[in-house]
């Protein structure tokens, strides 16, 4: 099943690549700054959080004393969690707003999945390159250790793609699912070690902001870019597996509700 999917989403390559290349255009047509908005959304979070928290969370961060350092932290899990919620805000909807495309147009639905990855991931490598460069020239690159950012990014790639495909689908069936996950994710932001550290939380609260897949896929891009080590590999054992589960899950949801998804719409 699986193979015949990637099969049929290769088969259709050159659609995924054009759509990807038509969004990305018109995402910024007509708007004075372009693309630069990419830049300017992130940039004037980061900004607010650091001046808010950075002298309270610095001093609980374990080797991080600096303003600096603590704005490494902040982005590292920013970016990553942005990434996370780009995917699976736009994969919820994925189908509702592609009703005309869908109807009109025999193609492989999994192609619309796909673009939304590709898109997200365009915007991800543009601002992360961006960041990257940032580290260089303050001599905060973490050298070797970059190169595990590859199958972190690889795990958290799996985890959104799966979730996004299921909500996707049921979101056609119960329009509920869209909006709930507005708020799920407002949510699933502040449960996650992006703008405090895990030291920061009592016992209880930190035990259960562990059980949250997105803390071990944060703290390993965290442990990465700040301390410039390999990230806990146990720890993202529990992510991975869900991952796959997910990953496997969506796609035997959509494979079995393709046909009547197009009803609905």
């Amino acid at each position: 099943m699986a193979i015949g999917l990637v099969r049929s989403a290769w088969n259709y390559r050159g659609f995924i690549i054009g759509s990807v290349k038509r969004e990305f255009q018109s995402r910024y047509r007509n708007s004075m700054l372009g693309a630069a908005w990419m830049i300017i959304n992130p940039l004037a979070m980061i900004v607010v959080y650091t001046v808010i928290f950075s002298q309270m969370m610095r001093t609980r961060l374990p080797g991080v004393e600096s303003h600096l350092a603590y704005s490494i932290y902040l982005c590292a899990g920013a970016f990553t969690w942005a990434f996370f919620a780009e995917i699976i805000g736009r994969s919820q909807n994925v189908f509702l707003d592609q009703a005309n495309l869908i109807k009109k147009l025999n193609f492989p639905r999994i192609c619309l999945p796909i673009i939304i990855v590709l898109n997200a991931g365009l915007n991800f490598v543009i601002v992360f390159s961006l960041f990257v460069a940032f580290l260089l020239v303050s001599g905060n690159f973490p050298g070797w250790a970059f190169g595990w950012l590859f199958p972190v990014l690889v795990i958290q790639i799996a985890f959104s793609i799966g979730l996004g495909m299921i909500l996707g689908v049921l979101n056609v069936f119960f329009r509920d699912v869209g909006q709930l996950m507005g708020v799920v994710l407002q949510f699933w932001f502040w449960l996650t070690p992006i703008v405090y550290p895990l030291n920061a939380l009592p016992d209880l609260a930190r035990k259960a902001v562990e059980l949250n897949p997105m803390t071990s896929i944060v703290s390993a891009y965290q442990d990465i870019l700040v301390r410039g080590r390999a990230p806990d590999w146990m720890s993202l054992a529990p992510a991975t597996a869900l991952a796959l589960v997910l990953c496997f899950a969506g796609m035997q949801l959509f494979r079995k509700r393709s046909g009547e998804m197009v009803d609905e719409l």
